[in-house]
């Protein structure tokens, strides 16, 4: 069932909001929902997908580059580039590049990776509430 505001929206602004909203939540966690209104779901977002972030880096876990040699580190990138501008931010600065010494170190990396695979599921459900599909 489509909720109110979009429904009284013009079929170009539902359009554009569908593409715009999902590429939102990816970049910045929380935003996508926080343009459609949703204050509280996207400040909840935010704050879940921030903290189990910054919780991974400061466990000093890993921050997976782009590497097509390994199929393990192939699939940490997916999951961490899922953070979107925190994934670049962690690059940028050289978060987590030292390699995995200590088992809360390996809990860290999962904890990134967790955090990015969220952000993309949070991604999605803004998506799904730009078309109408969830309220």
């Amino acid at each position: 069932m489509a909720n109110k505001k979009n429904s009284t929206a013009s079929p170009s602004q539902a359009g554009m909001l569908a593409i715009v909203a999902p590429l939102a939540a990816w970049l910045v966690p929380g935003l996508g929902h926080i343009i459609q209104r949703r204050f509280v779901r996207g400040g909840l977002i935010f704050a879940s997908i921030a903290v189990l972030f910054f919780c991974g880096i400061a466990m000093q876990g890993r921050v997976y580059g782009f590497n097509l040699g390994d199929l393990l580190q192939m699939l940490g990138f997916v999951g961490d580039s899922g953070n979107g501008l925190l994934y670049f931010l962690a690059r940028a600065l050289d978060w987590g590049a030292e390699p995995v010494f200590r088992a809360t170190s390996d809990y860290g990396t999962k904890y990134v990776v967790c955090s990015g695979l969220l952000n993309v599921v949070a991604a999605v459900d803004a998506h799904h509430i730009a078309i109408g599909k969830k309220s």
